[in-house]
């Protein structure tokens, strides 16, 4: 493994506490700083700019870049009717800057697989454990908010968790 390729796979590593917490602010208060977006974005930039220099290609940074604007420009008329938080916009147009346009099919999977699931929670809190946890998702469902945040900070998680799989893997070489 190359140094360009290692530091690349050491600046996905730290996205994932501040992945973690924008999930558990965004949980708990329903809001996504801006603060931690740009963080975000500059940890997701230079894992990109790292990666790009070790394929020595710029079409993962070109692909990622036009991915991540167009996610912006689809979902800002989803804000605008409210449909959505502006923090959930800005997150999702920085995820194919951080993911890198290879395993943006592994991140669309998994943002499926953990929305429905969030989808399938709030609208059926019983399937829930008593206490506290319940009573927050019922209060959830009443103000109609899903936080969106969390559902992509946990597909991001796991995608960088199996690109850092995949790359630390030894490949099998040819049958001898």
């Amino acid at each position: 493994m190359s140094l360009l390729l290692a530091a690349s796979l050491v600046l996905k590593a730290l996205a994932i506490p501040l992945l973690a917490r924008i999930g558990w602010v965004d949980f708990t208060t329903q809001k996504i700083t801006n603060r931690a977006v740009l963080l975000l974005l500059g940890i997701a930039l230079g894992s990109l700019l790292l990666l790009s220099l070790h394929l020595g290609s710029w079409w993962n940074m070109g692909l990622s870049a036009f991915a991540g604007l167009f996610l912006f420009v689809v979902l800002f008329p989803f804000w605008a009717l409210r449909k959505v938080g502006a923090g959930d916009v800005k997150l999702m147009a920085v995820m194919p800057l951080l993911i890198g346009s290879g395993d943006l099919t592994v991140f669309s999977i998994l943002l499926l697989v953990f929305a429905i699931a969030v989808a399938v929670i709030v609208k059926n809190p019983f399937l829930l454990p008593e206490g506290a946890f319940r009573f927050y998702v019922e209060h959830l469902d009443r103000k109609r908010v899903v936080p969106f945040g969390v559902v992509i900070s946990m597909a991001s998680i796991c995608t960088i968790a199996f690109q850092i799989y995949a790359n630390l893997m030894p490949h099998p070489g040819p049958a001898i």
